[in-house]
């Protein structure tokens, strides 16, 4: 789904909530999970190996995650996805794909936690993991540590289902080898943006 495809939908979502009669107010141990749909989008520079850019597509996939709040307003979420499988040319020459499977662990913080209210916005901060596989032969692509932060937005249907809608940037780079040798860095830094459904127990 294509980010500007995105607003619509979730101004749908939000219609059909705000005609419902369900109230939410997150509070302190609650759990949740969250499942959806993302499309992952990758820094415009990727970086370059032995005098040519690389080049790498969009990718879409499906999300999940889990969460829970210490507090009525502070919680921890782990969520990741499916692969993220991404086209990758040098050059403009087509080397073949490379699978990302990110995980992020955040803390995220509930403005509205505590008080009754169909619309939970949401915004967190943490660590991200990435894991490459699925490369071109030939070629070995290290694994990424880095920083990540979200905004989201849960609609409450009815007390314990919800619609939600997330954005988050991760700093990612994988350093490409072959070999042994370096031949360089691929700057991925993704900006993922996808919606699904939130369940709260």
């Amino acid at each position: 789904m294509k980010p500007t495809r995105l607003i619509p939908a979730v101004a749908l979502a939000a219609s059909f909530t705000f005609a419902s009669q369900a109230a939410l107010a997150y509070s302190a141990g609650d759990t949740f999970v969250r499942g959806g749909v993302a499309q992952s989008d990758v820094r415009s520079d990727n970086g370059q190996a032995g005098g040519e850019d690389f080049d790498l597509n969009t990718a879409r996939g499906f999300t999940f995650g889990a969460g829970h709040l210490f507090t009525d307003n502070i919680g921890i979420e782990l969520n990741s996805s499916e692969k993220f499988e991404h086209d990758i040319a040098l050059g403009g020459t087509n080397l073949g794909t490379i699978d990302r499977m990110p995980v992020n662990l955040l803390v995220n913080y509930y403005p509205l936690g505590g008080f009754d209210s169909r619309v939970q916005p949401y915004v967190g901060a943490g660590l991200n993991y990435t894991r490459f596989s699925g490369e071109p032969e030939g070629v070995d692509a290290r694994r990424s540590y880095g920083a990540v932060g979200q905004v989201g937005i849960d609609l409450a249907i009815t007390d314990n289902f919800m619609l939600n809608g997330f954005a988050n940037y991760a700093d990612v780079d994988a350093r490409l080898s072959s070999e042994g040798d370096a031949i360089g860095t691929v700057k991925v830094d993704p900006m993922t943006i996808g919606g699904g459904v939130t369940f709260r127990f």
